[in-house]
């Protein structure tokens, strides 16, 4: 890697979204004086009676969760998008709006209050795998959807109203704005080059070994070269796969140990649970052929130099582009010294 990209100021092109980011790595040198977040390392019992995700507690919708002994699926109570909404179209001039219908759903990964990914065995994650799995499959039946966005949320900075370790599951009839600008960008490098985008790309980064964290049998764990976020992290299959559904034989559990190593150094890092959004992408359930897509599932963390130094997102990042100081091979090799 030429030390231009680590001593000067400089942009990095997204190859899954046709955007760039500006990566100022002498920032990285300059003092802090500003916010510092309060860290919560308090310890949570097993079990909550006031928490609504515990086993065989009430929900606020009155209904009771059933005493689950692992993964537990149920339809959010307070869903962002209705299945019976009604089906519309606005087309004023320039103001233009239409309906939007789809389901969303909560996934507890766990019975234990206290714990999280990064507390739980890859057997344990694997049968977090094995729900996203179905419940993908299962949506994709539905007519009325055409994307399934599987989620988490880790921390109360993250904007996670509740600490039980838990994920979520939106599935809509139309692709959100994110996953359509990675459907069009592999979609014109598929027809242009007959191969996967991001096969090729982890095939350069297999090759040179700069921004990989981790890596076994089937996947991959790395900092993007265009990341965003200080300790943002990618896990993506090594062969083309569209999405999770087409993981097979010992692959769920290789894939459950990708997870389950990056969050357990994502923990070690500042000594905290270190929170994140986290996030898989994948084919849309269209019933097209969608064989440019390769799945990939992304983490993005707000922490920056410690426990208490947030990344936040404001001024030219909000007006300009994103920007970050920390470069990815930085990042890196913080990420895997702690393996």
């Amino acid at each position: 890697m030429t030390t231009d990209l680590q001593d000067f100021s400089h942009k990095r092109y997204n190859i899954l979204t046709g955007e760039w980011v500006l990566v100022s790595p002498h920032r990285a040198k300059r003092p802090w004086q500003g916010q510092n977040e309060a860290v919560n390392n308090e310890v949570r019992p097993s079990y909550d009676e006031s928490c609504y995700l515990c086993a065989g507690n009430a929900r606020i919708s009155g209904e009771k969760n059933p005493n689950y002994e692992d993964v537990f699926i149920f339809t959010n109570d307070f869903g962002a998008l209705q299945t019976d909404s009604k089906v519309f179209k606005v087309e004023d001039g320039l103001l233009k709006a239409q309906s939007e219908q789809g389901i969303c759903k909560v996934i507890c990964f766990s019975p234990d209050h206290s714990k999280s990914l990064a507390d739980m065995t890859p057997s344990e994650i694997e049968k977090v795998v094995f729900a996203w799995q179905h419940e993908y499959n299962e949506l994709a039946e539905n007519d009325l959807i055409n994307y399934v966005q599987i989620f988490e949320n880790k921390g109360a900075v993250m904007g996670c109203s509740n600490p039980h370790p838990h994920g979520q599951i939106w599935s809509q009839t139309t692709l959100p704005n994110e996953v359509d600008k990675k459907n069009t960008q592999q979609l014109n490098y598929f027809n242009k080059n007959k191969s996967s985008l991001l096969g090729d790309y982890l095939a350069q980064e297999l090759e040179k070994q700069e921004r990989i964290i981790f890596e076994n049998d089937a996947f991959v764990v790395l900092i993007p070269f265009w990341a965003v976020w200080p300790f943002e992290a990618m896990i993506a299959p090594k062969k083309q796969q569209r999405n999770i559904s087409e993981l097979s034989g010992n692959e769920t559990l290789l894939y459950a140990e990708a997870i389950s190593v990056i969050t357990k150094a994502y923990d070690k890092l500042f000594n905290t649970s270190f929170p994140y959004s986290s996030g898989i992408h994948q084919s849309p359930t269209d019933g097209e052929a969608n064989d440019h897509w390769h799945w990939h599932m992304s983490f993005y963390p707000p922490l920056l130099r410690s426990a208490t130094v947030k990344k936040f997102m404001v001024g030219y990042e909000m007006f300009g582009s994103p920007q970050r100081d920390i470069t990815a091979e930085s990042a890196v090799k913080m990420l895997r010294d702690l393996l």
